[in-house]
């Protein structure tokens, strides 16, 4: 098994911008666990491994946020025959 490096997971962290926001979100977490894992690893870069921690929690609240907002913005466009005004 080939060991994540932090290199793979700016590259999930990118890919996952591009992603639904299931798919995002499932791909943002499998990296936050990556790592995580790399915080046992005296080799790697620990500013830059939390730095990349805090990019992953804030996408993944992003696309939360986002999914929740398109789903509520298209209701208030088509809104159902009880909420009409």
């Amino acid at each position: 098994m080939t060991e994540t490096t932090l290199e793979d997971v700016e590259r999930s962290l990118e890919r996952a911008s591009e992603l639904e926001a299931e798919e995002a979100v499932s791909v943002l977490r499998t990296a936050r666990e990556d790592l995580r894992d790399l915080g046992n690893d005296p080799a790697v870069d620990e500013a830059r491994r939390r730095a990349l921690e805090t990019r992953l929690e804030q996408r993944i609240r992003e696309v939360k946020n986002r999914d929740a907002y398109d789903s509520g913005l298209g209701a208030a466009m088509n809104p159902g025959e009880d909420d009409a005004p």
